[in-house]
């Protein structure tokens, strides 16, 4: 394995002091103390939760060679390097970059952030540019892909390593282009620091994550410092159908454009037609028809066409290869019941907007005579304001709302289902049903549903797994309502 001297790594890093020998090179960097290996570097990180300094005994007792921190330990081993700067989270964003030869910088880079349509605007651009004959990246909440290999994804936005990891990859497959997700939490932590973005697209901005950011102003300014730090000659796209796309683009230095469904815009659409096989659009005077259902997906695909065009493609290429795609897996992925075509459409819909703006479009393409089911629940240990407005829209919204678990957590499920009934209004009270167990939930979906009902099961979308007292039990909604029909 090839070592990397110390110095390298701290190009373009102002630091306070060194301490100790530099010895002969890095093997790796560690975030975790617990993998530290003879020869690597430990990232001394502030975590949410916990301080990496507190565990800098742990990463030297496993053979750590180099330490990055802000604050040396109390005990100095001379064996050890220290290197010591004023803020480790802003100064690791370089040196990680530094470490992996500065891969996004040989990566058309394009980052999207926002609320809702994350995954879906990432995936279908990573699929555009494939389609388009040019072999790209994808970082996304629900899997990562290096050209056409597929690597597992446990968060929104990887770790500062595991980003500039996968893009050396990327860039050894010979991928041109790289599409992530950009969390708010990724930005507030630095995850994204070092990172060479040639674009940046925003979405929408609606309440969630306030159990960590605590004020949806903290929320908005969070999102708008990713806008803040693009490079002159990159492009910011935005929604200014939602009135904090503005907000974002007022102090970037990045070209400003925009999209929209409502107003005016740079890149301009009008739906036609909405119904359960798709969207036929007006994009830029040109029309064109996209597997895509509903509102929402017709912002996805102009923040798409948008981006696409920013970058150098020509509109009728851009068209043609958005009406081939289709949806991000467990958003708004629609299932078809072979024997009497009863339909499920599974969705990660897990905050009050993004359940609302799934169950206006099922409305609006529906049968008149078909009912909607639905079937929700709340992740335990988030933000416990969104629970009664989840529970007033699905009832508001819903023919019958069967209440269930999501991921509890380390919470009791029948206290969070009882939070969301709590916002039902009471002349929808009829409509509501509790089951704990999810299994069964969607099993009672089923058996109620006729041919021309919908069945809406929201909130985990593409996750294999529920998360129950600490402990992960395998479960996938899609596997479920196929096993129930099968």
């Amino acid at each position: 394995m090839k070592l990397i001297a110390l110095h390298q790594l701290l190009l373009g890093i102002t630091y306070e002091k060194i301490l100790g020998n530099q010895g002969l090179g890095v093997k790796s960097l560690r975030l975790d103390s617990r993998q530290v290996e003879p020869g690597d570097l430990f990232i001394a990180m502030p975590g949410y939760k916990s301080d990496g300094h507190l565990f800098i005994p742990k990463a030297v007792e496993n053979g750590a060679s180099y330490i990055l921190c802000h604050q040396l330990p109390e005990l100095i081993d001379d064996k050890i390097c220290y290197v010591v700067v004023e803020d480790v989270r802003k100064a690791s964003g370089r040196l990680v970059a530094n470490f992996f030869g500065d891969p996004s910088k040989k990566l058309k880079l394009i980052g999207v952030t926002g609320t809702n349509g994350k995954t879906t605007i990432a995936t279908l651009l990573y699929e555009f540019f494939q389609k388009s004959g040019f072999k790209a990246g994808l970082l996304s909440t629900v899997e990562n892909k290096i050209a056409s290999k597929v690597i597992p994804s446990t968060h929104t936005t990887p770790d500062i390593i595991s980003i500039n990891q996968l893009m050396a990859e990327m860039v050894e497959a010979g991928c041109t282009y790289a599409v992530m997700e950009v969390s708010s939490h990724a930005i507030d932590q630095m995850r994204i620091d070092g990172l060479d973005f040639d674009g940046g697209l925003f979405t929408n901005l609606t309440v969630d994550h306030l159990d960590y950011h605590h004020t949806f102003k903290e929320y908005v300014y969070t999102k708008k410092k990713f806008f803040d730090q693009l490079k002159p000659e990159a492009f910011a796209l935005c929604n200014i159908d939602d009135k904090n796309g503005e907000v974002m683009m007022q102090n970037t230095r990045a070209n400003r454009k925009s999209y929209a469904v409502k107003r005016m815009a740079d890149f301009k659409g009008s739906i036609l037609r909405n119904s359960l096989e798709g969207l036929q659009m007006r994009v830029n005077q040109k029309e064109a028809f996209f597997r895509l259902i509903g509102m929402f997906n017709a912002y996805n695909l102009l923040a798409v066409y948008g981006a696409a065009e920013l970058l150098g493609f020509n509109q009728e290429e851009i068209l043609l290869h958005l009406s081939s795609l289709e949806p991000a897996r467990g958003r708004f992925e629609i299932i078809r019941n072979p024997l009497n075509q009863q339909t499920a459409i599974i969705d990660y819909a897990h905050s009050p907007d993004s359940l609302e703006n799934v169950l206006k479009t099922i409305v609006e393409v529906k049968g008149k005579e078909s009912r909607i089911i639905t079937i929700c629940g709340a992740g335990g240990d988030r933000d416990k304001t969104k629970r009664p407005q989840m529970g007033a829209i699905a009832g508001k919204l819903s023919d019958l709302v069967i209440f269930t678990t999501d991921n509890p957590r380390s919470e009791e499920p029948e206290c969070i289902i009882d939070e969301m009934v709590a916002g039902v209004d009471k002349e929808f009270m009829d409509k509501i049903m509790k089951v704990t167990d999810r299994s069964e939930a969607i099993k009672i979906a089923a058996k109620l549903a006729d041919p021309a009902d919908i069945i809406l099961i929201a909130g985990k979308g593409h996750e294999t797994y529920q998360e129950i007292k600490g402990v992960r039990y395998p479960f996938d909604d899609k596997e479920k309502i196929h096993a129930i029909w099968h």
